[in-house]
């Protein structure tokens, strides 16, 4: 039914349909279930994410080294007394991603949007954008769906592994989802949601994926968290109707080709980037001896 952004929305517009519609028409075309069936199963997966983006709000989970236990308690905490810089609705936001993340690295369930290293972005901002402007659930459902058509695009255009494309193919496919949910979220016409696409990536161009120790906690949590942001900014930038200049479909592009190009060292494999700093190193050879 569309092959890309532009086709997706065109054919909304076409057929005067709302493009969550439009994804899930095409979700029961090609899997043969219906449409009950479906929003059953966005509602199990929301329920995941509900489970993940609040455990680690109130206590610690252990994680591989520690390198992550507490911080989004921390962070948490921090949200809620006054002080901070962003206000506390970013901070909460924040925390629900890193709590994502803390569960993630402790053998937790979460739901991988579209990656497990990726899966704080798009539960964070979903929950937290239904608390702040009281989504009902049902539209949280139907912006999932949307989040789903956008990840389905890149997935078949470019790809959303960080072993092939970086870390901007993970977390930055996660927030152009989260992003393009939110434009529809607050009543973006197409057009805006797919320039909250291209802002979303033009951010996270040549973003590289270098986890300590081989493991997906640092920096991984931390981008989680800012991603999540990112989507927010660029949902914003796109409602204001600022124009990204590139499209959606050619930022798309550009971000696989950029994912290619990058070294081997800058793809999963934690032999570059913050993964080949001194401290990592050291990091990864106190965990790997004991």
């Amino acid at each position: 039914m569309y092959r890309n952004i532009y086709e997706l929305c065109k054919l909304s517009e076409d057929e005067n349909k709302p493009v969550w519609q439009v994804i899930l028409e095409n979700e029961m075309k090609h899997s043969g279930v219906s449409e009950k069936e479906i929003f059953d199963v966005l509602e199990g997966r929301l329920k995941v994410m509900e489970a993940s983006a609040s455990k680690a709000l109130t206590r610690p989970f252990e994680t591989v080294g520690r390198l992550i236990t507490g911080i989004s308690s921390q962070q948490y905490s921090y949200a809620s007394d006054g002080q901070t810089v962003c206000g506390s609705f970013i901070n909460e936001v924040m925390a629900m991603a890193l709590s994502c993340c803390e569960i993630n690295a402790s053998m937790g369930k979460i739901c991988a949007a579209p990656t497990a290293g990726s899966c704080g972005i798009i539960p964070a901002v979903l929950i937290g954008m239904a608390r702040q402007f009281d989504i009902q659930r049902e539209d949280t459902l139907k912006a999932m769906l949307v989040a789903s058509g956008v990840g389905a695009v890149i997935t078949k255009n470019a790809t959303v592994s960080g072993s092939e494309g970086g870390c901007q193919a993970e977390c930055g496919t996660a927030a152009a989802m989260a992003s393009a949910a939110v434009v529809w979220e607050r009543g973006g016409s197409n057009l805006m949601i797919a320039n909250s696409i291209s802002f979303v990536l033009m951010n996270v161009m040549g973003l590289v994926c270098d986890p300590v120790a081989g493991l997906v906690q640092v920096p991984c949590a931390a981008r989680n968290a800012s991603q999540a942001v990112n989507a927010l900014l660029c949902a914003d930038l796109a409602l204001s109707g600022m124009d990204p200049v590139i499209p959606a479909d050619e930022a798309i592009e550009a971000m696989y080709k950029t994912g290619r190009a990058l070294p081997f060292q800058l793809r999963e494999t934690a032999m570059g980037g913050i993964a080949a700093t001194k401290t990592a190193k050291q990091i990864s050879k106190d965990i790997f001896d004991r």
